[in-house]
Protein backbone atom coordinates (compact mmCIF):
# COMPACT_ATOMS: atom_id res chain seq x y z
CA UNK A 1 0.00 0.00 0.00
CA UNK A 2 1.37 3.28 -1.19
CA UNK A 3 1.35 6.47 0.80
CA UNK A 4 -0.78 9.44 0.06
CA UNK A 5 1.49 12.36 -1.44
CA UNK A 6 0.47 15.34 0.01
CA UNK A 7 0.74 18.51 -3.16
CA UNK A 8 -0.51 21.11 -0.71
CA UNK A 9 -3.93 23.03 -1.53
CA UNK A 10 -6.08 21.77 -3.66
CA UNK A 11 -5.56 24.98 -6.01
CA UNK A 12 -1.69 25.74 -5.33
CA UNK A 13 0.94 28.41 -6.50
CA UNK A 14 1.50 25.87 -9.37
CA UNK A 15 -2.00 26.35 -10.29
CA UNK A 16 -2.00 30.02 -10.24
CA UNK A 17 0.94 30.48 -12.02
CA UNK A 18 -0.51 28.10 -15.18
CA UNK A 19 -3.89 31.26 -14.37
CA UNK A 20 -1.63 34.12 -14.67
CA UNK A 21 0.12 32.53 -17.98
CA UNK A 22 -3.26 31.48 -19.40
CA UNK A 23 -4.28 35.07 -19.12
CA UNK A 24 -1.33 36.50 -20.21
CA UNK A 25 -1.71 34.72 -23.90
CA UNK A 26 -5.68 35.85 -23.21
CA UNK A 27 -4.37 39.60 -23.06
CA UNK A 28 -1.63 39.13 -25.89
CA UNK A 29 -3.05 36.59 -28.21
CA UNK A 30 -6.47 39.71 -27.87
CA UNK A 31 -4.02 42.72 -28.87
CA UNK A 32 -2.35 40.80 -31.81
CA UNK A 33 -5.47 39.47 -33.75
CA UNK A 34 -7.52 42.40 -33.32
CA UNK A 35 -5.97 43.59 -36.02
CA UNK A 36 -8.05 41.53 -38.93
CA UNK A 37 -11.50 43.64 -37.92
CA UNK A 38 -10.31 46.16 -37.12
CA UNK A 39 -9.20 46.46 -40.99
CA UNK A 40 -13.10 45.77 -41.50
CA UNK A 41 -13.93 48.19 -39.57
CA UNK A 42 -11.33 50.91 -40.58
CA UNK A 43 -12.42 50.75 -44.07
CA UNK A 44 -15.51 50.16 -44.64
CA UNK A 45 -17.47 52.67 -41.69
CA UNK A 46 -20.97 52.13 -43.51
CA UNK A 47 -21.09 48.29 -41.66
CA UNK A 48 -20.09 49.39 -38.29
CA UNK A 49 -20.03 52.95 -37.29
CA UNK A 50 -20.10 55.83 -39.75
CA UNK A 51 -19.34 58.22 -37.44
CA UNK A 52 -15.81 57.03 -37.24
CA UNK A 53 -12.82 58.02 -39.71
CA UNK A 54 -12.52 55.99 -42.96
CA UNK A 55 -9.54 54.90 -44.58
CA UNK A 56 -9.20 54.20 -48.54
CA UNK A 57 -6.58 51.05 -48.16
CA UNK A 58 -5.82 48.34 -50.96
CA UNK A 59 -6.75 45.19 -50.26
CA UNK A 60 -2.23 44.94 -49.98
CA UNK A 61 -2.87 47.60 -47.94
CA UNK A 62 -4.62 45.67 -45.78
CA UNK A 63 -2.44 42.12 -45.99
CA UNK A 64 0.63 44.25 -44.68
CA UNK A 65 -1.05 45.45 -41.89
CA UNK A 66 -2.09 41.84 -41.11
CA UNK A 67 1.05 40.58 -41.47
CA UNK A 68 3.41 43.04 -40.25
CA UNK A 69 3.21 42.40 -36.46
CA UNK A 70 5.19 39.38 -37.45
CA UNK A 71 7.64 41.30 -38.82
CA UNK A 72 8.73 41.68 -35.26
CA UNK A 73 7.29 38.89 -33.60
CA UNK A 74 9.69 36.27 -34.99
CA UNK A 75 12.85 38.34 -34.92
CA UNK A 76 12.41 37.88 -31.09
CA UNK A 77 11.50 34.96 -30.54
CA UNK A 78 15.10 33.14 -30.58
CA UNK A 79 16.43 36.24 -28.26
CA UNK A 80 13.28 35.28 -25.59
CA UNK A 81 14.68 31.97 -24.94
CA UNK A 82 17.71 33.92 -24.16
CA UNK A 83 16.40 36.52 -22.34
CA UNK A 84 14.18 34.36 -19.96
CA UNK A 85 17.46 32.36 -18.96
CA UNK A 86 19.25 35.34 -18.08
CA UNK A 87 16.67 37.55 -16.36
CA UNK A 88 13.80 35.22 -15.59
CA UNK A 89 10.37 34.66 -16.85
CA UNK A 90 8.78 37.13 -14.17
CA UNK A 91 10.46 40.43 -15.75
CA UNK A 92 10.90 39.11 -19.68
CA UNK A 93 6.77 38.20 -19.54
CA UNK A 94 6.52 41.69 -18.00
CA UNK A 95 8.46 43.74 -20.43
CA UNK A 96 6.26 41.70 -23.50
CA UNK A 97 2.83 42.43 -21.99
CA UNK A 98 3.69 45.66 -21.20
CA UNK A 99 5.48 47.12 -24.18
CA UNK A 100 2.54 45.92 -26.03
CA UNK A 101 -0.29 47.34 -24.18
CA UNK A 102 1.30 50.75 -24.48
CA UNK A 103 1.64 50.23 -28.03
CA UNK A 104 -1.63 48.93 -28.51
CA UNK A 105 -3.16 52.47 -27.28
CA UNK A 106 -1.14 54.03 -30.08
CA UNK A 107 -2.94 53.52 -33.67
CA UNK A 108 -6.57 55.48 -32.94
CA UNK A 109 -4.04 59.04 -32.69
CA UNK A 110 -1.58 58.12 -34.83
CA UNK A 111 -3.33 56.47 -37.88
CA UNK A 112 -5.12 59.17 -39.03
CA UNK A 113 -1.84 61.47 -39.76
CA UNK A 114 0.36 58.27 -40.60
CA UNK A 115 -2.27 56.14 -42.56
CA UNK A 116 -1.81 52.60 -43.43
CA UNK A 117 2.15 53.02 -42.51
CA UNK A 118 2.29 53.99 -39.39
CA UNK A 119 -0.29 51.35 -38.33
CA UNK A 120 2.39 48.85 -39.79
CA UNK A 121 5.26 50.36 -38.11
CA UNK A 122 3.12 50.43 -34.72
CA UNK A 123 2.42 46.41 -35.04
CA UNK A 124 5.19 45.75 -36.27
CA UNK A 125 7.00 47.44 -32.67
CA UNK A 126 4.23 45.22 -30.80
CA UNK A 127 5.05 42.00 -32.65
CA UNK A 128 9.05 42.90 -31.25
CA UNK A 129 7.76 43.08 -28.04
CA UNK A 130 5.21 40.30 -27.80
CA UNK A 131 7.94 37.65 -29.55
CA UNK A 132 9.63 37.58 -25.64
CA UNK A 133 6.38 35.89 -24.44
CA UNK A 134 6.14 32.14 -25.51
CA UNK A 135 9.72 30.78 -25.03
CA UNK A 136 8.87 32.55 -21.51
CA UNK A 137 5.95 30.46 -21.25
CA UNK A 138 7.19 27.35 -21.64
CA UNK A 139 10.30 28.01 -19.70
CA UNK A 140 8.01 28.93 -16.35
CA UNK A 141 5.67 25.61 -17.27
CA UNK A 142 8.44 23.58 -17.40
CA UNK A 143 9.59 25.03 -13.58
CA UNK A 144 6.56 25.07 -11.90
CA UNK A 145 4.50 22.10 -13.53
CA UNK A 146 6.09 18.22 -12.08
CA UNK A 147 6.27 16.08 -14.87
CA UNK A 148 2.67 13.94 -14.28
CA UNK A 149 0.90 17.26 -14.37
CA UNK A 150 3.08 18.61 -17.10
CA UNK A 151 0.62 18.21 -19.95
CA UNK A 152 -2.37 18.79 -18.12
CA UNK A 153 -1.18 22.42 -16.99
CA UNK A 154 0.34 22.81 -20.12
CA UNK A 155 -2.34 22.68 -22.05
CA UNK A 156 -4.42 24.54 -19.99
CA UNK A 157 -2.46 26.96 -20.01
CA UNK A 158 -2.06 26.84 -23.80
CA UNK A 159 -5.47 27.46 -24.10
CA UNK A 160 -5.64 31.09 -23.91
CA UNK A 161 -4.39 30.96 -27.35
CA UNK A 162 -7.80 29.97 -28.19
CA UNK A 163 -10.06 31.72 -25.58
CA UNK A 164 -8.33 35.07 -26.68
CA UNK A 165 -8.48 34.57 -30.42
CA UNK A 166 -12.54 34.25 -29.42
CA UNK A 167 -12.28 36.99 -27.23
CA UNK A 168 -10.58 38.89 -29.92
CA UNK A 169 -12.68 37.95 -32.50
CA UNK A 170 -15.89 38.57 -30.57
CA UNK A 171 -15.10 41.86 -29.03
CA UNK A 172 -13.73 43.41 -32.04
CA UNK A 173 -16.41 43.05 -34.40
CA UNK A 174 -19.06 44.15 -31.02
CA UNK A 175 -16.86 47.16 -30.05
CA UNK A 176 -16.61 48.73 -33.81
CA UNK A 177 -20.45 47.86 -34.54
CA UNK A 178 -21.17 50.07 -31.43
CA UNK A 179 -21.39 53.63 -30.33
CA UNK A 180 -17.82 53.89 -29.18
CA UNK A 181 -16.37 52.76 -32.41
CA UNK A 182 -13.22 50.99 -34.02
CA UNK A 183 -10.84 53.12 -31.54
CA UNK A 184 -12.50 51.17 -28.78
CA UNK A 185 -10.48 48.23 -30.03
CA UNK A 186 -7.28 49.04 -28.70
CA UNK A 187 -8.12 50.94 -25.79
CA UNK A 188 -9.29 48.00 -24.34
CA UNK A 189 -7.24 45.52 -25.11
CA UNK A 190 -4.13 47.91 -23.98
CA UNK A 191 -6.47 48.26 -20.50
CA UNK A 192 -6.36 44.34 -20.15
CA UNK A 193 -3.04 44.68 -20.77
CA UNK A 194 -2.64 46.98 -18.39
CA UNK A 195 -4.73 44.67 -15.79
CA UNK A 196 -2.45 41.81 -16.41
CA UNK A 197 0.60 43.41 -15.67
CA UNK A 198 -0.13 44.44 -12.30
CA UNK A 199 -1.46 41.24 -11.20
CA UNK A 200 2.11 39.98 -12.06
CA UNK A 201 4.17 42.19 -10.71
CA UNK A 202 2.50 41.01 -7.44
CA UNK A 203 1.58 37.33 -8.01
CA UNK A 204 4.50 35.82 -10.24
CA UNK A 205 8.02 34.15 -9.31
CA UNK A 206 10.48 32.58 -11.53
CA UNK A 207 10.80 29.42 -8.76
CA UNK A 208 8.95 27.97 -6.60
CA UNK A 209 10.86 28.71 -3.81
CA UNK A 210 10.90 31.95 -4.61
CA UNK A 211 6.78 32.47 -4.11
CA UNK A 212 6.21 34.19 -1.38
CA UNK A 213 2.87 32.60 -0.68
CA UNK A 214 3.54 28.40 -1.48
CA UNK A 215 3.17 25.72 0.80
CA UNK A 216 5.86 24.11 2.51
CA UNK A 217 4.01 20.54 0.99
CA UNK A 218 3.42 22.28 -2.19
CA UNK A 219 6.98 23.29 -2.40
CA UNK A 220 8.10 19.73 -1.94
CA UNK A 221 5.75 18.03 -3.96
CA UNK A 222 7.05 19.81 -6.84
CA UNK A 223 10.70 19.45 -5.88
CA UNK A 224 10.50 15.44 -5.81
CA UNK A 225 8.26 15.12 -8.09
CA UNK A 226 10.50 16.73 -11.05
CA UNK A 227 13.07 14.98 -12.96
CA UNK A 228 15.62 15.90 -9.98
CA UNK A 229 18.62 14.18 -11.71
CA UNK A 230 17.99 16.31 -15.18
CA UNK A 231 16.92 19.39 -14.09
CA UNK A 232 19.08 22.97 -13.13
CA UNK A 233 18.75 23.40 -9.73
CA UNK A 234 17.19 26.57 -8.47
CA UNK A 235 18.21 27.91 -11.54
CA UNK A 236 21.67 28.80 -10.74
CA UNK A 237 23.93 26.49 -12.43
CA UNK A 238 21.86 27.50 -16.12
CA UNK A 239 23.78 30.03 -16.25
CA UNK A 240 27.33 28.20 -15.72
CA UNK A 241 26.52 25.38 -17.72
CA UNK A 242 27.10 26.44 -21.68
CA UNK A 243 24.23 25.17 -23.57
CA UNK A 244 24.90 22.54 -26.35
CA UNK A 245 23.87 24.13 -29.21
CA UNK A 246 25.28 21.97 -31.71
CA UNK A 247 23.30 19.04 -30.53
CA UNK A 248 20.08 20.95 -30.14
CA UNK A 249 20.53 22.09 -33.76
CA UNK A 250 21.19 18.83 -35.32
CA UNK A 251 18.86 17.24 -33.03
CA UNK A 252 15.83 15.30 -35.69
CA UNK A 253 12.84 15.19 -33.37
CA UNK A 254 13.26 19.32 -32.68
CA UNK A 255 13.32 19.70 -36.31
CA UNK A 256 10.53 17.16 -36.54
CA UNK A 257 8.69 19.63 -34.14
CA UNK A 258 9.71 23.11 -35.85
CA UNK A 259 8.03 21.43 -39.06
CA UNK A 260 4.58 20.60 -37.82
CA UNK A 261 4.29 23.85 -35.55
CA UNK A 262 5.17 25.79 -39.02
CA UNK A 263 2.31 23.71 -41.17
CA UNK A 264 -0.15 24.04 -38.15
CA UNK A 265 0.83 28.22 -38.53
CA UNK A 266 0.30 28.44 -41.86
CA UNK A 267 -3.24 26.87 -41.66
CA UNK A 268 -4.06 28.76 -38.39
CA UNK A 269 -3.02 32.10 -40.03
CA UNK A 270 -4.46 31.88 -43.04
CA UNK A 271 -8.00 30.95 -41.35
CA UNK A 272 -7.73 33.59 -38.19
CA UNK A 273 -6.95 36.38 -40.63
CA UNK A 274 -8.80 35.72 -43.79
CA UNK A 275 -12.27 34.41 -42.17
CA UNK A 276 -13.75 38.05 -41.80
CA UNK A 277 -12.74 39.16 -45.64
CA UNK A 278 -13.68 35.66 -46.49
CA UNK A 279 -17.12 36.12 -44.94
CA UNK A 280 -17.83 39.64 -46.14
CA UNK A 281 -16.58 38.61 -49.32
CA UNK A 282 -18.16 35.44 -50.53
CA UNK A 283 -20.66 35.10 -47.90
CA UNK A 284 -21.87 38.68 -48.16
CA UNK A 285 -21.88 38.77 -44.70
CA UNK A 286 -22.44 42.58 -42.74
CA UNK A 287 -20.08 42.95 -39.55
CA UNK A 288 -22.24 42.73 -36.95
CA UNK A 289 -23.13 39.34 -38.01
CA UNK A 290 -19.87 38.51 -39.16
CA UNK A 291 -18.68 39.17 -35.40
CA UNK A 292 -20.51 36.61 -33.98
CA UNK A 293 -19.93 33.91 -36.91
CA UNK A 294 -15.91 35.12 -36.81
CA UNK A 295 -16.17 34.32 -33.00
CA UNK A 296 -18.11 31.42 -33.07
CA UNK A 297 -15.26 28.98 -34.53
CA UNK A 298 -12.74 29.65 -32.02
CA UNK A 299 -15.86 29.59 -29.33
CA UNK A 300 -15.68 25.90 -30.93
CA UNK A 301 -11.68 25.96 -30.33
CA UNK A 302 -11.84 26.48 -26.89
CA UNK A 303 -14.40 24.44 -25.95
CA UNK A 304 -12.39 21.23 -28.22
CA UNK A 305 -9.29 22.26 -26.24
CA UNK A 306 -11.09 21.57 -22.92
CA UNK A 307 -12.06 17.95 -24.76
CA UNK A 308 -9.12 16.73 -26.13
CA UNK A 309 -7.38 17.84 -22.03
CA UNK A 310 -9.98 15.42 -20.55
CA UNK A 311 -9.04 12.60 -23.23
CA UNK A 312 -5.74 12.70 -23.17
CA UNK A 313 -5.71 12.54 -19.52
CA UNK A 314 -7.88 9.73 -19.45
CA UNK A 315 -5.55 7.88 -21.93
CA UNK A 316 -2.65 8.89 -20.54
CA UNK A 317 -3.59 8.14 -16.93
CA UNK A 318 -5.52 4.48 -17.27
CA UNK A 319 -1.97 3.81 -19.38
CA UNK A 320 -4.15 2.99 -22.65
CA UNK A 321 -1.80 5.18 -24.56
CA UNK A 322 1.41 6.34 -24.36
CA UNK A 323 2.36 10.05 -24.34
CA UNK A 324 3.93 9.48 -27.88
CA UNK A 325 0.76 7.73 -29.45
CA UNK A 326 -1.36 10.71 -27.67
CA UNK A 327 0.38 13.54 -29.08
CA UNK A 328 0.95 11.62 -32.63
CA UNK A 329 -2.89 10.83 -32.67
CA UNK A 330 -3.83 14.20 -32.07
CA UNK A 331 -1.95 16.17 -34.06
CA UNK A 332 -3.14 14.38 -36.95
CA UNK A 333 -6.60 14.85 -35.89
CA UNK A 334 -5.67 18.71 -35.19
CA UNK A 335 -4.02 18.81 -39.05
CA UNK A 336 -5.38 16.48 -41.31
CA UNK A 337 -9.05 16.87 -40.73
CA UNK A 338 -9.10 20.14 -41.41
CA UNK A 339 -6.81 19.81 -43.99
CA UNK A 340 -10.25 18.03 -45.97
CA UNK A 341 -12.43 20.55 -44.55
CA UNK A 342 -10.54 23.58 -45.88
CA UNK A 343 -10.35 22.55 -49.75
CA UNK A 344 -14.60 21.70 -49.11
CA UNK A 345 -15.12 25.29 -47.13
CA UNK A 346 -13.38 26.66 -51.09
CA UNK A 347 -16.61 24.88 -53.14
CA UNK A 348 -19.38 26.74 -51.23
CA UNK A 349 -20.75 30.02 -51.76
CA UNK A 350 -23.44 32.34 -50.23
CA UNK A 351 -26.11 29.55 -51.34
CA UNK A 352 -24.57 27.56 -48.95
CA UNK A 353 -23.52 30.30 -46.00
CA UNK A 354 -25.26 27.65 -43.11
CA UNK A 355 -22.89 24.85 -44.38
CA UNK A 356 -19.75 27.06 -45.06
CA UNK A 357 -20.16 28.67 -41.13
CA UNK A 358 -20.80 25.19 -39.60
CA UNK A 359 -17.42 23.81 -41.65
CA UNK A 360 -15.09 26.51 -40.98
CA UNK A 361 -16.03 26.45 -37.16
CA UNK A 362 -15.80 22.26 -36.98
CA UNK A 363 -11.97 22.99 -38.84
CA UNK A 364 -11.06 25.27 -36.38
CA UNK A 365 -12.25 23.52 -33.09
CA UNK A 366 -10.99 19.70 -34.49
CA UNK A 367 -7.21 21.57 -35.24
CA UNK A 368 -6.89 22.72 -31.29
CA UNK A 369 -5.82 19.34 -30.94
CA UNK A 370 -2.24 20.35 -31.73
CA UNK A 371 -1.81 22.08 -28.41
CA UNK A 372 -1.01 18.51 -27.12
CA UNK A 373 -0.27 17.43 -30.28
CA UNK A 374 2.40 19.17 -30.51
CA UNK A 375 2.81 22.40 -28.78
CA UNK A 376 3.99 21.16 -25.20
CA UNK A 377 6.07 18.94 -27.17
CA UNK A 378 9.69 21.00 -26.49
CA UNK A 379 8.96 20.51 -22.71
CA UNK A 380 9.08 16.70 -23.45
CA UNK A 381 12.71 16.74 -25.28
CA UNK A 382 14.38 19.20 -23.20
CA UNK A 383 12.86 20.98 -19.58
CA UNK A 384 15.73 22.47 -18.96
CA UNK A 385 16.25 24.24 -22.00
CA UNK A 386 12.14 24.90 -23.03
CA UNK A 387 12.64 28.28 -23.19
CA UNK A 388 15.31 28.25 -25.78
CA UNK A 389 13.63 25.13 -27.92
CA UNK A 390 10.19 27.70 -27.93
CA UNK A 391 12.59 30.12 -29.19
CA UNK A 392 13.26 28.36 -32.48
CA UNK A 393 10.51 27.01 -32.91
CA UNK A 394 8.52 29.44 -32.73
CA UNK A 395 10.97 31.27 -35.00
CA UNK A 396 10.01 29.45 -37.82
CA UNK A 397 6.22 28.82 -36.56
CA UNK A 398 6.19 32.73 -36.91
CA UNK A 399 7.39 33.24 -40.56
CA UNK A 400 4.78 32.27 -41.65
CA UNK A 401 1.74 34.38 -40.66
CA UNK A 402 3.87 37.39 -42.79
CA UNK A 403 3.53 34.90 -45.93
CA UNK A 404 -0.19 34.12 -45.77
CA UNK A 405 -1.34 37.42 -45.79
CA UNK A 406 0.46 38.53 -48.62
CA UNK A 407 0.09 35.25 -50.21
CA UNK A 408 -3.73 35.88 -49.96
CA UNK A 409 -3.15 39.63 -50.98
CA UNK A 410 -1.77 38.48 -54.67
CA UNK A 411 -3.95 35.24 -54.97
CA UNK A 412 -7.11 36.80 -53.85
CA UNK A 413 -7.36 39.83 -56.10
CA UNK A 414 -11.31 40.03 -55.78
CA UNK A 415 -12.53 38.88 -52.84
CA UNK A 416 -15.48 38.06 -53.76
CA UNK A 417 -14.15 35.45 -56.69
CA UNK A 418 -14.68 32.05 -54.62
CA UNK A 419 -12.54 30.54 -56.99
CA UNK A 420 -9.87 32.51 -55.39
CA UNK A 421 -9.97 31.69 -52.72
CA UNK A 422 -10.16 27.77 -53.07
CA UNK A 423 -6.75 28.18 -54.28
CA UNK A 424 -5.44 29.86 -50.96
CA UNK A 425 -6.98 26.95 -49.35
CA UNK A 426 -6.11 24.34 -50.74
CA UNK A 427 -2.23 25.55 -50.51
CA UNK A 428 -3.01 25.35 -46.76
CA UNK A 429 -4.40 21.92 -46.62
CA UNK A 430 -1.33 20.82 -49.05
CA UNK A 431 0.94 22.20 -46.12
CA UNK A 432 -1.17 20.80 -43.08
CA UNK A 433 -1.10 17.16 -44.70
CA UNK A 434 2.56 17.53 -45.55
CA UNK A 435 3.72 18.57 -42.36
CA UNK A 436 2.56 16.44 -40.06
CA UNK A 437 3.11 13.51 -42.11
CA UNK A 438 7.23 14.69 -41.05
CA UNK A 439 6.18 14.99 -37.53
CA UNK A 440 4.60 11.85 -37.73
CA UNK A 441 7.60 10.07 -39.43
CA UNK A 442 10.49 12.12 -37.19
CA UNK A 443 8.89 13.46 -34.17
CA UNK A 444 9.95 12.69 -30.45
CA UNK A 445 8.40 12.40 -27.15
CA UNK A 446 11.03 11.50 -24.92
CA UNK A 447 13.47 13.47 -23.37
CA UNK A 448 16.66 14.43 -24.89
CA UNK A 449 20.17 13.42 -24.01
CA UNK A 450 21.64 16.92 -24.57
CA UNK A 451 19.31 17.99 -21.65
CA UNK A 452 21.46 16.75 -19.45
CA UNK A 453 23.14 19.34 -17.96
CA UNK A 454 26.41 16.86 -18.00
CA UNK A 455 26.13 16.53 -21.82
CA UNK A 456 29.14 18.62 -22.42
CA UNK A 457 31.53 16.79 -20.09
CA UNK A 458 35.00 18.56 -20.40
CA UNK A 459 33.16 22.32 -20.21
CA UNK A 460 31.02 21.43 -17.69
CA UNK A 461 34.23 19.35 -15.62
CA UNK A 462 36.60 22.78 -16.09
CA UNK A 463 33.79 24.83 -14.22
CA UNK A 464 33.23 22.62 -11.73
CA UNK A 465 37.26 22.15 -11.17
CA UNK A 466 37.62 25.64 -11.07
CA UNK A 467 35.31 26.38 -8.62
CA UNK A 468 36.65 23.75 -6.31
CA UNK A 469 40.29 25.53 -6.56
CA UNK A 470 39.03 28.66 -5.91
CA UNK A 471 37.56 26.89 -2.55
CA UNK A 472 39.65 25.23 -1.57
CA UNK A 473 42.48 28.70 -2.69
CA UNK A 474 39.91 30.92 0.14
CA UNK A 475 39.68 27.84 2.78
CA UNK A 476 44.02 27.82 2.53
CA UNK A 477 44.24 31.59 3.21
CA UNK A 478 43.99 32.51 7.10
CA UNK A 479 42.21 35.73 7.60
CA UNK A 480 45.16 37.86 8.95
CA UNK A 481 42.95 38.83 12.45
CA UNK A 482 43.68 34.54 12.96
CA UNK A 483 47.36 35.03 12.44
CA UNK A 484 47.72 38.07 15.25
CA UNK A 485 45.93 35.87 17.74
CA UNK A 486 48.22 33.29 17.13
Amino acid sequence: MTAEINKGPLLGQRHLQVFLLFTSIVVNVVMKYNASVAVVAMTDAETTNPNFPEYDWSDMHKSYILSSFFWGYFITQFPGGYLCRRFGAKRTILISTLGSSVLGLLPPFCVSWGGWGIYCGIRVAQGFFQGFMFPCVHAHLAAWCPVSERNRLGALANTGIECGTLLSMFLSGILSASSIGWPSLFYVSAGMGFVWCAAWIFLAANEPHESKFITTAELNYIDAAKNASKKIEAGEVEHKVPVPWRAILTSLPLWALVVARTAHSWGFSTLQAEIPAYMKGVLNMDMKSNAFYSALPYLATWCMAYVYLIVSDVLLNRNILSLTAIRKTFNTLALWVPAVMLIAVGYLDEEQKTLAIALMTANVGVNSGSTIGSALNTIDLSPNYAGILMGIVNTSANVVPILTPLLVGVVVTDEHNRSQWQIVFIISAAVFALGNLFYLVFGKMELQPWDDVNFLPSKNSNIIDAAEKYDKSVMSEKPKSLELKE
